[in-house]
């Protein structure tokens, strides 16, 4: 079969099981004018004709700074297809990097990224486009696996989809199902115009290590390739150790249980609810903050099995600011929730030292919080109808 029609197969199946484009989609196609980029380009203009689906598509290529960039030979390949190629100045990009170089015989591979996206991201904005389009592969998103595992000491890698809610741009990856193999073959059999990268730190990165040992790998196990990429969706089986993690706080039965369960979420959420709504007849719409929600670490609070409260916090420029602490009115007046400040605090101080713990506790409660260490900071103010204050905690 021919690489290309593999190719828009995987990028059909992406496109279907994580819901990448949609009627009326404006999306703008990152082209560094390399093999990947270049084929997504390709790609997507097929796809439009036999998809069924109404989008648009803009070419834009970065310059970001670096010596002897051309990009003639991407703005043929463009109007080949009927489009025509923005070149975004970002220049800036390359000094940047210079300057965070330090050391390290090569430029630093995350800055970059983070200031590519904003780059792209801002043209998106400009020209009213909701979608950007980057090439990241299967075996990229593999690569990133374990460059997180070893790096980074977490299963991670990067997301078919995910929105960008400050930019307000959905960030998609067509490419997300298919293979670096096919898409090479794809390029050579299409005749596609790839230029080489103009990046000093091509080829020379921890990537490469890692994909020279992923080679080794698949010579030795080849049902690894396919396995580590099924593994990526295969949430029926996430048998991993953050599901039982229970802080023991003490020896009869209290516990702090990490937050990873949609189920635990909705838990933590009604405790919150009749606590500050119903209770204190605070709104709703005040007591939640979406972004917050998302950025925050959230516990639940657990006494012999029985979750009993619920706690969060959320890192900041200023330091840990702890939330949304709240304990079941029958399990009030037990010295639990005393129990449970004192050990978050010292857990946070002997992981983030130094740091400065805060957030803001009602009048009434400052004895105890004072009892644990915290002082007050500033002057007694107003939020949710209740005397609230600061209190601040410096952990070195």
């Amino acid at each position: 079969m021919k690489a290309i029609r593999i190719i828009l197969a995987c990028l059909r199946n992406a496109d279907q099981t994580y819901n990448l484009i949609n009627h009326g989609d404006k999306i703008i196609v990152g082209v560094s004018g390399g093999k990947d980029s270049v084929l997504l380009l390709y790609a997507l203009s097929l796809y439009q004709k036999f998809s069924h689906t109404d989008f648009t598509i803009q070419p834009v290529t970065l310059d970001l700074g670096f010596p002897n960039s051309n990009f003639d030979t991407i703005k043929e390949f463009c109007h080949s297809l009927g489009l025509e190629l923005i070149v975004s100045d970002a220049k800036e990009v390359y000094p940047i990097l210079k300057a965070n170089q330090g050391n390290s015989p090569h430029l630093p591979c995350s800055i970059c990224s983070r200031m590519k996206k904003a780059a792209i991201n801002k043209v998106a904005n400009e020209l009213g486009f909701n979608k950007v389009a980057f090439a990241h592969h299967a075996d990229d998103a593999v690569e990133t696996l374990f460059m997180n595992e070893f790096h980074g000491g977490r299963i991670a890698t990067f997301s078919p989809k995910m929105h960008l809610e400050k930019a307000d741009i959905i960030f998609i990856r067509p490419f997300i199902l298919a293979r670096e193999s096919d898409i090479i073959r794809a390029v050579k059999e299409e005749n596609l115009p790839v230029n080489g990268s103009n990046c000093p730190a091509d080829k020379h990165t921890t990537r490469e290590d890692i994909k020279r040992m992923l080679k080794d790998i698949y010579h030795h196990y080849p049902m690894a390739k396919e396995n580590l990429l099924s593994m990526l969706s295969n949430y029926e089986k996430d048998d991993t150790w953050g599901k039982e993690i229970e802080y023991q706080i003490d020896n009869d039965g209290l516990y702090l249980k990490p937050i990873v369960t949609p189920y635990q979420m909705s838990e933590a959420i009604n405790i919150r609810y009749r606590v500050f709504c119903l209770e204190q007849g605070i709104d709703y719409s005040l007591e939640v903050n979406l972004e917050e929600e998302k950025l925050a670490k959230h516990f639940l609070i657990c006494y012999k099995e029985n979750v009993i409260g619920t706690i969060r916090y959320l890192i900041t420029d200023d330091g840990i600011k702890l939330q949304r602490f709240a304990i079941k009115k029958e399990y009030r007046g037990k010295g639990y929730g005393k129990e449970v400040f004192k050990f978050i605090t010292e857990m946070l101080a002997a992981k983030y030292n130094p740091v400065t713990l805060f957030f803001h506790a009602q009048s009434y409660l400052i004895p105890l919080y004072e009892s644990l260490g915290y002082v007050c900071e500033g002057e007694p103010f107003e939020e949710a109808g209740r005397s609230h204050i600061l209190m601040k905690k410096r952990c070195e």
